[in-house]
């Protein structure tokens, strides 16, 4: 497997990654049920859950019909993926690969890739999408989700607290990798700021269309859940791709 800093930062981090994922109330109440809404029925459907961490997505999907496999950098999380899956008889197949390089994986074989808050920890983000098209069928689509390149600087101020809190933004043109708390513990992680446009051109150069864009909103029954999340009526945090092969 390719090695990279991305790569070396989740297998560092991954064991408690593991821990706080199904306890966090924004991926748990937002995140997920919004792409879950997006994608709609995947019944009968091949999906790559690629960057698929402790394998949340990869269940749930399965539950509800798909043929999953799911594919990480990070080799603890695929290990704990495997152990859910077998203890509730779902028979997801696992791989530990990084997402520029998925030797093995047939081409053209995906219905859909599923790409939930990875593509911005990607070094080699024209490699990972040089992949996703080559595996995703004709007519194939990518859902994926990212922290808006907005707010993603390695400059962004904060100010305030809980749903009056502020964001300033600066140095948006400036491309920057530097190290990140993650919320809900004190792991740190790669996090890598590139701009809309460094996310677009990568999709138009290996023939994908960007059929639909959102900046996700949470509905008042989400909004309900936390501050947090209420907060993202006011700040998109999220920006979510529908891309078509």
């Amino acid at each position: 497997m390719i090695q990279d800093s991305s790569t070396h930062s989740w297998n560092v981090i991954s064991e408690e990654w593991c821990e706080i994922a199904p306890i966090d109330e924004t991926r748990q109440y937002f995140i997920m049920p919004y792409m879950l809404r997006l994608m709609g029925d995947v019944s009968g459907k091949r999906i790559l859950d690629l960057g698929c961490g402790e394998g949340g997505f990869s269940r749930e999907l399965t539950r509800r019909g798909a043929q999953v496999v799911g594919i990480d950098c990070a080799a603890y999380s695929i290990e704990f993926a495997k152990k859910q899956s077998l203890e509730e008889g779902l028979g997801i197949q696992y791989y530990t690969k990084n997402s520029s390089d998925l030797d093995g994986i047939e081409s053209c074989d995906f219905d859909i890739v599923l790409c939930s808050m990875m593509l911005m920890d990607c070094e080699d983000l024209d490699g990972t999408i040089k992949e996703i098209s080559r595996v995703l069928k004709p007519k194939g689509k990518l859902f994926a989700s990212v922290l808006h390149p907005c707010f993603t600087g390695k400059n962004i101020g904060r100010e305030g607290k809980g749903i009056d809190r502020k964001v300033i933004v600066e140095d948006y043109f400036n491309p920057a990798v530097y190290n990140q708390t993650l919320p809900g513990g004190n792991i740190e992680v790669v996090w890598r700021h590139r701009t809309l446009e460094e996310y677009v051109k990568p999709f138009v150069k290996h023939g994908l269309n960007i059929t639909d864009l959102n900046e996700a909103r949470p509905t008042r029954e989400e909004a309900d859940k936390s501050v947090p999340i209420a907060w993202l009526n006011k700040i998109p945090l999220f920006l979510y791709w529908v891309v078509e092969k």
